[in-house]
């Protein structure tokens, strides 16, 4: 297995059925990071962050101290979205700006060598759910370019009912990411950010 760098791809996503299962999923691969200094970031509605961090915290994380030392980082993504999508187009230098800026400062706020910094978005998943179907597949392109830019791991949820009337979907939502997490919840990467 290659470990993750500038020049890898790792960018995992999770069809899941029900909220539990994702809540599990995500809680599992940032405390896997977090537990070995990896920096977490979640991007995600209020009602979900509150949930990956209680179930961070059942895994026995010091949320409030990750949070103080920069180790957790919990973004809100209505809000994100709002602040590089131009209409149903998410503009590329808006995104750097508000998105990959982010990244990098937890990269460098890391201050540890090969740090791999650990992600978990669902603002295509909103996209998706408002039927804005290409917006979410140009929006995975941009994640593409950044996670190959600065060499971080990023995992995706999507809601399964927001596939039911588009079930050919699934095919181009996969082709954007490297990895489907299965139905074990388990990210396929290890502790040290490898896949």
């Amino acid at each position: 297995m290659e470990s993750i760098s500038a020049k890898t791809h790792h960018h995992a996503v999770q069809f899941y059925r029900d909220e539990e299962s994702l809540f599990t999923t995500v809680a599992g691969f940032l405390s896997e990071g977090l537990v070995v200094h990896q920096p977490a970031i979640v991007i995600a509605t209020l009602p979900h962050r509150a949930a990956i961090e209680e179930h961070l915290c059942g895994r026995l994380i010091d949320c409030a101290r990750a949070r103080r030392i920069g180790d957790l980082i919990m973004l809100d993504a209505e809000d994100l979205l709002g602040q590089f999508m131009i209409g149903d187009t998410p503009d590329p230098e808006l995104f750097e700006k508000n998105v990959g800026v982010v990244i990098k400062q937890a990269i460098e706020n890391a201050g540890r060598s090969g740090t791999v910094v650990r992600a978990y978005g669902e603002m295509v998943d909103l996209l998706w759910k408002e039927g804005r179907a290409e917006a979410a597949l140009a929006l995975e392109m941009l994640w593409n370019k950044l996670i190959v830019r600065h060499g971080f791991a990023l995992l995706c949820g999507y809601s399964m009912g927001g596939f039911y009337k588009q079930p050919r979907h699934v095919a181009a939502v996969r082709s954007h990411h490297t990895h489907v997490v299965g139905a074990d919840n388990v990210v396929p990467f290890d502790r040290k950010g490898r896949a």
